[in-house]
């Protein structure tokens, strides 16, 4: 991670605590804040009593601009800071430690690039200094506020249930894992081969879709770019598990199909158009 675009606000309230076992948990992070003049945010949420996720991003036109995916989680006696920086690290997570001295809150990982150590030192209740820095020496420092939420007009149509059944946010939205299908390094000719691995393919698609992982498949036409299809993954947590899930399918292990994932952020309910599936199709693939 070359950077992180708005360092994960990570520190407790209260009374300074000498030893880290004594931190509580940061559940105070819930909500949403602001870096000085600039339109950067960070919005969390919980998902259990050890664990808050939150998303990084800017506001342009109105519209959000996710740059990073995070998560805060208690494991035992730890607290685990990961962000997923979009577009860097090949899309995977860089976990941070928490340690405490001084009422400041430093996440440490001594083996990446940059950052090595992420520092919260609050300066009151809603505001705090925070501090990303380097082993090489390069450090930069920059001021948030912990903002009220903005009080929109009561959607009439919002249906609680529905909302907490598809695992939306407070904007209808959750994140999923975008799946770009490209033709991969086999260039076999060997068409009862190919025909096989592609039976396969549509066979674990099903599969995927039964299970509930799966909610958008379909190919590309033909571009320039080689572009075949596009999964988009549900109800997957990281790009690992969505690498593991997707590992036997027979055109990408046998590389007709090379994948590349991306984490995406979009309607959580996107899942409702599938009961409808089966009513429109007259003839399978």
């Amino acid at each position: 991670m070359k950077t992180l675009l708005i360092a994960t606000l990570l520190f407790c309230w209260g009374a300074a605590q000498p030893l880290f076992s004594q931190v509580s948990f940061p559940s105070f992070l819930e909500g949403t804040w602001k870096v000085d003049n600039k339109e950067q945010y960070e919005e969390w949420g919980r998902t259990n009593e050890n664990e808050l996720k939150g998303l990084s991003y800017e506001l342009k036109n109105g519209q959000k601009i996710v740059s990073e995916y995070l998560k805060l989680t208690k494991i035992n006696d730890r607290i685990i800071y990961t962000a997923l920086v979009v577009g860097q690290n090949y899309n995977q997570e860089v976990s941070f430690e928490l340690t405490y001295q001084d009422s400041t809150y430093t996440f440490v990982n001594e083996e990446h690039d940059f950052p090595n150590y992420i520092r919260y030192t609050p300066i009151t209740t809603n505001r705090l200094r925070i501090t990303v820095e380097g082993k090489s020496g390069k450090i930069s420092s920059f001021y948030a506020n912990k903002i009220a939420s903005k009080t929109s007009e009561a959607n009439p149509k919002y249906d609680q249930e529905l909302a907490k059944k598809l695992g939306a946010d407070d904007y209808g939205m959750k994140s999923y894992i975008f799946v770009l299908l490209k033709t991969g390094e086999n260039k076999t000719t060997d068409k009862q081969f190919i025909n096989e691995c592609f039976k396969g393919h549509m066979e674990n698609i099903n599969r995927l879709v039964k299970n509930g992982q799966l909610i958008v498949a379909g190919p590309f036409g033909k571009n320039e770019n080689n572009l075949r299809g596009l999964f988009i993954l549900n109800n997957v947590t990281s790009i690992d598990t969505a690498k593991h899930i997707l590992e036997n399918d027979p055109a990408i292990k046998n590389e007709l199909l090379e994948a590349s994932f991306y984490p995406w952020y979009g309607s959580a309910a996107l899942a409702e158009y599938l009961p409808q599936v089966d009513k429109i199709w007259k003839k399978q693939h």
